[in-house]
Formats: structure tokens, C-alpha cells, sequence
């Protein structure tokens, strides 16, 4: 087999160089050919910047070359030609001199550790199943041991009013039947944080467990219903954003 691989490091681009040195992902393989990672991720940078990096010039495929030349010369290009500023760019640049490799490894561990507590806060609530692994991306996602009386979407919805934006969604097809909560760790979601957090979810649940409990299998129809509705929402976001390709 010689099929060229290309690495999708959007987020852990960010990560295992810095706290998984000995897993191999990058270039360090031969067949990886091309790498993208987002900056405005754990590149710690505003929305919206990101770049791809070939292994060599003859790596790039030349179905991705056009060539410009309303500038007065040949100007072959790859890029996104379209008007933006290029403040991301300086900004990246300024983190990856202000942090250096020691800095980020730094952030990033920390994100690790504040991941871990809280997941071991929520563990010892003993409402939840954790479902995110340790190792990986610093997030925890979480579903309840018990849906007869209310459901994550219940817990999402009452978190607002402690200002707390926390998505629930059920599983892709063939385990839909799991609804999970998640929360991505980021720099500045720091100890204190996730304690706080920890401490508004245990008012959430007791606020909850005064409610009326509810059959097994309604609350399960009401999360799947809960995921068709919103499937059916964006797309007719979408189709009232597309037009007839008229200009």
C-alpha cells in the first residue's frame, strides 16, 4: 500500500506535540503528505485562521495551483483569494513567539488537568457516566445514569441560568439512544471554573429532582425527538439561505 495520508489535526494539531511526543502522526510518517490545524483553536487565536502544510512542493497537487496575474506577472497561488484582513495571522504569529513550544505545552496541560477535575467533580456527584477517555482532546462529555425523571436536555436548559452555554445531543445513528453533555476545556476554563461548574450542575440536579418523574421510554422518545427537531431546523435554515444561482 502507497496511499498518501492526509492529517486532519484541526484541534490536535494543537495538542500531541506538546503532551503526546511519542505518538507518531506527523511527517515523521512517510505516507502523511499534508497536515491541517486550525489557529483559532487551541492555537489560542481569534476566529477564524488556519493553514495546511505540505511535506514538499511535489506533494501539492497541481488540480490546487491557479495562477493570477493581475498584479502584472504570473503569480502562481493555493491560498483562499478573497478580501480579509490579516490580523489572525499576526496575531498567531505573536503567540507562537510570546509562548514558544514550552508555552503551549504549559496551556495545554493545564486544559489536561482542569479536564480531569472535572470529570473526577462530576464522577463524585454519582449522577453521571463519563464517556470521554483521559488521554486526547481536554474535554469531558457525560450522560446521566438515570433518565426516568429527566434527561441532559433538562440539565442544558436549567444550566442557562447560571450563564452556562453546555451542549446535549444524542449519538449518531446506530447509538442515537445515548444523550451525552459535553464541555471542551479551553485556557481560560480554568480550576476555579470547573469547581463552580461542578457546584452549579449538583444545584441543577437537585432543583430536577423535585420535578415529577417520567416513564423510561417517553423521556428517550422525547431526546430523539428533541435531535430530529433540531436536525429539521437547520436544514430549512439552509434552504432558505440558497438562492437559484441567479446573480
Amino acid at each position: 500500500w502507497n496511499t498518501p495520508i492526509h492529517v486532519d489535526a484541526a484541534s490536535g494539531g494543537f495538542i500531541a506535540p506538546f503532551i503526546y511526543t511519542d505518538l507518531e502522526w506527523d511527517f515523521r510518517l512517510p505516507l502523511v503528505k499534508s497536515i491541517n490545524v486550525s489557529g483559532h483553536k487551541y492555537g489560542l487565536v481569534y476566529a477564524g485562521v488556519g493553514w495546511a502544510v505540505w511535506r514538499s512542493k511535489e506533494d501539492l497537487p497541481e488540480e490546487l495551483i491557479f495562477h493570477i496575474n493581475y498584479l502584472g506577472s504570473d503569480q502562481p497561488t493555493f491560498t483562499l483569494n478573497f478580501s480579509r484582513g490579516s490580523s489572525q495571522i499576526i496575531a498567531q504569529y505573536y503567540q507562537f513567539i510570546r509562548l514558544g513550544f514550552e508555552g503551549y505545552k504549559n496551556i495545554i496541560e493545564n486544559c489536561m488537568e482542569n479536564a480531569r477535575a472535572l470529570s473526577e467533580g462530576l464522577g463524585k456527584t454519582g449522577r453521571f457516566k463519563i464517556i470521554s477517555k483521559d488521554n486526547g482532546v481536554p474535554l469531558v462529555a457525560f450522560a446521566l445514569n438515570d433518565t426516568s425523571r429527566y434527561t441532559v436536555f433538562d440539565i442544558s436548559e436549567s444550566l442557562r441560568r447560571f450563564g452556562w452555554i453546555v451542549p446535549a445531543y444524542t449519538m449518531p445513528p446506530d447509538a442515537e439512544h445515548l444523550a451525552v453533555l459535553r464541555v471542551v476545556i479551553r485556557e481560560d476554563f480554568s480550576r476555579s471554573l470547573a469547581e463552580r461548574l461542578v457546584s452549579h450542575i449538583r444545584e441543577v440536579l437537585a432543583d430536577l429532582d423535585t420535578l415529577p418523574g417520567r416513564a423510561d421510554g417517553d423521556v428517550k422518545k422525547e431526546a430523539l425527538q428533541m435531535s430530529e427537531d433540531i436536525a429539521v431546523y437547520w436544514r430549512r435554515l439552509a434552504d432558505r439561505k440558497k438562492t437559484s444561482g441567479v446573480c
